[in-house]
């Protein structure tokens, strides 16, 4: 299947490959071995995300410390 691009540098994906991804508005684009390709992303929102990073912290049993020490590492 083709795609166009247009003068602005945008590209219409057909049909046939957008029906396959009915909730997904945004794409990654990469290249690898001089080829295009376009993964699908999925947007969560921050406070979800923030949760999420919470709880692998506690589980791992890192705590605020350890976080203010490795930034303070990687400002170096």
């Amino acid at each position: 299947m083709l795609a166009k691009k247009t003068s602005k540098n945008q590209l219409t994906l057909p049909k046939e490959i957008v029906r396959d991804f009915p909730d997904v508005d945004l794409f990654d684009a990469t290249i690898e071995e001089n080829r295009i390709v376009l993964t699908p992303v999925k947007v969560t929102p921050i406070t979800a995300s923030l949760a999420g990073v919470r709880a692998k912290m506690e589980k791992l049993g890192l705590t605020t410390a350890d976080v203010e020490e490795a930034v303070k590492w990687a400002r170096e």
